[in-house]
């Protein structure tokens, strides 16, 4: 008998072990700061950077976001700029990672990290402080980067990129993408970027006949032209002020875009030249692919949740701008900031 309860006892402590270790939407605090950015190598380490004051800051996970050591200091950039969806964006390349920060003026810093050390590279934008509205985005393959942003050279805000060909250490000469012909883009929307192989998609909020609709512009050789853009949806989103909301695109295994975003406080999944679809009411999505399925984040009365399009949503607790990232074949990894606080969830699917 002494046996039989030692063994239930055993058993039901094992059993709540596994329980506590594998919780799906368990939160927990990973770093004081704001506005991470997220990026998952091929061995399922979880590589984070964010913002603490003027401080560009870096944590990882060895062990698929689980834990996570303290955040080291990559660089001070006077009046770095990591909030209201600004922030430091980073990538993986065949080389190392890559990390991009904007500072007010609006100069873009570049960084990466080889052998464990991470070094100043050049600046990304050509033309001193055209960057002012500090809205950047990244993207890497193979060893190719992409990065995108709001700029004001020639007075109105247009979108630029660059491109860098070996991992971050050089970026070319400032590329244009698009201007608007009603003067400017979307002053206040972050706008976002994929690139896969010679292939680079760009999404932004545009300004155009008094509307705020988001638009997809494409390039076939790498970035050096892009062609016309494209509306994303059928309605339109009449407005005199800023969403402050861009949106986020990602391509999957086929080579798709796959977008979302915000029109009126509802929350669209949109394939380009179809129909949207509604997912509910919200602000500040994601998206992620996984395994030929979509999965969203957003945030809704200032609760971020997670879910599929046809799916449950889930709640991961109080917050705002989430970003999320693939982890292996059947989990997603989800970081939000509330309170100068950097949270982390784990998705199951």
């Amino acid at each position: 008998m002494k046996l039989y309860v030692v063994s239930i006892t055993c058993l039901l402590i094992f059993c709540l072990g596994c329980r506590q270790k594998e919780t799906p939407g368990e939160d927990s605090v990973i770093a004081s700061g704001q506005m991470p950015g997220v990026v998952v190598d091929k061995r399922g380490n979880v590589h984070v950077v964010y913002g603490s004051g003027d401080s560009l800051m870096y944590t990882y996970s060895g062990d698929q976001g689980k834990t996570f050591v303290p955040g080291s200091l990559i660089y001070i950039i006077p009046k770095l700029t990591a909030s209201h969806t600004r922030g430091p964006q980073v990538a993986m390349t065949e080389t190392g990672l890559a990390v991009i920060a904007c500072n007010e003026p609006g100069d873009i810093f570049s960084f990466v990290k080889r052998e464990g050390s991470w070094v100043k590279s050049t600046r990304v934008n050509d033309v001193d402080t055209v960057a002012k509205e500090n809205f950047t985005a990244l993207s890497a393959d193979g060893n190719n980067l992409f990065a995108v942003w709001l700029d004001l050279r020639d007075r109105h805000n247009k979108i630029f990129g660059a491109k860098s060909s070996d991992g971050g250490n050089t970026w070319s000469k400032n590329l244009f993408v698009y201007a608007s012909p009603d003067t400017t883009v979307c002053e206040c929307c972050k706008p976002s970027v994929v690139i896969k192989g010679s292939k680079v998609f760009v999404m932004f909020r545009n300004w155009l006949n008094g509307n705020r609709d988001l638009y997809l512009i494409r390039s076939t050789n790498g970035g050096g032209t892009f062609g016309q853009a494209e509306k994303l949806g059928f309605a339109s989103w009449p407005l005199k002020g800023c969403p402050m909301d861009g949106g986020s695109i990602v391509v999957d295994d086929n080579g798709n875009p796959k977008t979302v975003w915000n029109r009126q406080g509802i929350i669209y999944a949109c394939d380009p030249g179809k129909q949207e679809r509604a997912i509910g009411k919200g602000r500040n999505c994601t998206l992620e692919t996984l395994n030929g399925r979509e999965v969203y984040a957003w945030v809704e009365d200032k609760e971020v949740f997670i879910g599929e399009l046809e799916g449950k949503k889930q709640l991961l607790g109080q917050g705002k701008l989430p970003v999320i990232k693939a982890m292996g074949n059947n989990k997603i990894i989800c970081l939000w900031e509330t309170e100068g606080k950097i949270h982390k969830s784990i998705f199951y699917l």
